[in-house]
C-alpha cells in the first residue's frame, strides 16, 4: 500500500501518467478498431433483431463504463474524505465529464436500439429511469464543482454527493436483477455461459468493451494532469489576492 500510495504526489502522478499514456492510446486505439470493425462487418445479423444487434458494440461497452466512472469517482472520493489527498479529488472530478459522455452515448445508442426492438425510444424502465438520475447526478456532481472557489470545499460536498449517487449506479447495473418487470433485458455478458450474448459476437464485444475501458483511462490521466496543474493555478491566483488583500 505504501507503494501505491506514492502515486498521491503529484508529480510522481504526473511522470507515471506520461509514460503509460502512449502504450494506453495505442491499445484502445487497437481494441476499438479491431472491435468495431469486426463486429460492424463481419459479423451476420441477429435472426430476431437483424442489423440493429451490432448496436451492442457501442451501447453496451458505454453504459458499463458509464457505472464504472462513477463507482471510480465514489472510490477516488473516499480516499479524499480519509487520506485528503488532492490528486484523487482531481480524478473523481476528471472523470465525470467523460462520464457524461459515456452516458449520453449509452442512452442514445439505447433510444436506438429500443425503438425498432420495443416499438418506443424512451420507457420508464427500472434500469433507464435509473440510468438518468444517474446522469443527472453526474450533471450536479459538474455543477457543483463550478460553483465552488475553494478547490477543498468543493471536493468535500461532491464526495458526499457521489456516496449518494452511488446508490443509482449501483441501481442501474443490477434493476434487472432487482425487478422482473421491465424491457430491458438482462446482461449481455455474465459469469453465466449461458446467459452471454452468442459466441459469433462475444469476442468483437470484449475487444470493445476493453477498448472503452482504456480510452476512459485515457481520458481521466489527461484530465487528471490538467485539474492538478488548473489547481495549482487557482491556488496562486489566491495568495496573490491575499497578499495584494494585505
Amino acid at each position: 500500500m505504501n507503494s501505491l500510495w506514492q502515486y498521491a504526489n503529484p508529480r510522481k502522478f504526473n511522470d507515471t501518467a506520461d509514460k503509460i499514456l502512449p502504450w494506453i492510446a495505442v491499445l484502445s486505439t487497437t481494441c476499438l478498431f479491431t472491435g468495431l470493425t469486426w463486429g460492424a462487418f463481419f459479423t451476420p445479423p441477429a435472426e430476431r433483431f437483424q442489423d440493429s444487434v451490432k448496436i451492442i458494440y457501442l451501447h453496451v461497452p458505454s453504459a458499463m463504463m458509464a457505472i464504472n466512472a462513477w463507482l471510480m469517482m465514489l472510490a477516488a472520493s473516499l480516499i479524499w474524505l480519509v487520506r485528503r489527498h488532492y490528486v484523487s479529488a482531481m480524478a473523481a472530478r476528471a472523470a465525470a465529464p467523460v462520464g457524461i459522455v459515456m452516458t449520453l452515448i449509452a442512452m442514445v445508442t439505447g433510444a436506438i436500439w429500443g425503438q425498432p426492438t420495443w416499438g418506443t425510444w424512451w420507457a420508464w424502465d427500472p434500469r433507464l429511469t435509473s440510468f438518468l438520475i444517474l446522469f443527472m447526478f453526474y450533471i450536479g456532481y459538474v455543477a457543483l464543482w463550478s460553483a465552488i472557489e475553494n478547490d477543498d470545499i468543493a471536493a468535500d460536498l461532491t464526495s458526499i454527493l457521489c456516496l449518494v449517487g452511488s446508490v443509482f449506479a449501483v441501481l442501474s447495473r443490477y434493476a434487472v436483477n432487482f425487478w422482473n418487470q421491465g424491457l430491458h433485458q438482462g446482461a449481455s455478458l455474465s459469469l453465466d455461459r449461458e446467459k452471454n450474448v452468442a459466441d459469433v459476437y462475444y469476442t468483437p464485444l470484449l475487444l470493445c468493451i476493453a477498448g472503452f475501458a482504456l480510452v476512459f483511462i485515457a481520458l481521466v490521466l489527461l484530465r487528471t494532469r490538467t485539474e492538478i496543474h488548473a489547481r495549482r493555478i487557482r491556488s496562486l491566483q489566491l495568495r496573490e489576492r491575499g497578499d495584494d488583500n494585505a
